[in-house]
């Protein structure tokens, strides 16, 4: 045990005081190495069929399925807090899925009439697709099923058909969640050979068959009917997979990669954001919110600030784009700040 002079004169000759950074906000907020900003945001939101409906996810307190006026309604007020992307999935009932997601490029079809009339309403607001059958299929999963297997190629060739017909309503970015091989490059292809050079491809680089996404399952009802998906989402063990799916996505045209889930895999975040020039995207999902919502509500954690910590350890990992549930309600503390 040092003796109390040897103390006093350690403390008479220490000239480096971290905490003198941390006394007070002003100075803390001047040398923070990362701060949110609104303009971080994708917020993802949910379109269903009919009028006049806001129905509440169960699993995802605050977060609603939306008819295509309420929602054209509640994007209003999103963007009156600043936010200036959304992601919109669909949700369609059973009657209008199929084994090969034909509903997906039906003319009028709910999605791509609501991409149209958001664009038409909302011209300066960067909207971001989902391409992947899921919603579609009467089979639950990201791609065409035949004998219990995906099928990869098949699959591609109507990811393609779904990215371009998303583009034609008005889609900024298109974003292929589906994790086929080769589908960035076909998009691609097929984006520039129908005119389509400034849309964007924001690829799921990295997307992990998480046991995160439950509560997504519950907003699109779309869980798959049998198995599961770890025949063509990542393994949560491995992160140098991850650099393969990035070189590949980097090479076949992504403009921006994303990891998803976010939290649980920041070293990912960090991996992509180290080895590759391309703005990385995070995507905080559904079961991430979930778990905070749930013990905020217990009152075991104080929702805003698990909130925000959770959110600032994504832009400390490297993501330059964070996809969350909880943007509006971020928004609305940044703004007050």
């Amino acid at each position: 045990m040092p003796s109390f002079f040897l103390l006093k004169l350690i403390m008479l000759i220490l000239s480096r005081r971290p905490r003198r950074n941390r006394i007070s906000a002003g100075l803390r907020d001047m040398v923070a190495e990362n701060t949110l900003s609104v303009n971080d945001f994708i917020f993802p939101m949910f379109v269903q069929e009919g009028s006049g409906a806001k129905v509440e996810i169960r699993s995802m307190p605050g977060i609603f399925r939306y008819s295509l006026d309420t929602l054209l309604t509640e994007i209003e007020d999103v963007v009156a807090h600043g936010i200036r992307s959304v992601c919109l999935f669909p949700n369609y009932p059973e009657s209008k899925k199929d084994s090969v997601g034909s509903e997906s490029i039906r003319e009028g079809t709910l999605y791509l009439r609501a991409l149209s009339e958001i664009k038409n309403k909302f011209p300066e607001l960067v909207v971001m697709t989902d391409v992947a059958l899921d919603p579609y299929s009467s089979d639950g999963h990201d791609g065409i099923v035949k004998d219990g297997k995906i099928l990869n190629d098949e699959s591609v060739e109507v990811l393609v058909k779904m990215a371009v017909a998303q583009a034609k309503a008005g889609a900024d970015i298109i974003g292929p969640s589906d994790m086929m091989d080769g589908r960035v490059g076909a998009i691609r292809r097929a984006l520039d050979e129908e005119g389509f050079i400034n849309t964007s491809i924001m690829a799921y680089t990295a997307k992990y068959a998480s046991a995160f996404y439950g509560p997504f399952r519950d907003a699109l009802e779309s869980a798959p009917k049998f198995g599961d998906k770890k025949t063509y989402q990542m393994n949560p063990a491995n992160v140098k997979e991850a650099l393969v799916e990035a070189e590949l996505d980097y090479a076949e045209g992504a403009d921006i990669l994303m990891v998803k889930p976010a939290f649980s895999y920041l070293d990912v975040i960090k991996t992509l954001k180290d080895n590759f020039d391309l703005p990385v995207s995070a995507y905080n999902v559904s079961g991430e919110y979930a778990m905070i919502k749930a013990a905020a509500q217990n009152g075991w954690i104080d929702g805003d600030k698990a909130m925000m910590e959770m959110l600032i350890s994504m832009k400390r990992a490297g993501a330059d784009i964070i996809l969350s549930y909880f943007a509006k309600e971020a928004a609305a503390l940044l703004n007050q700040a």
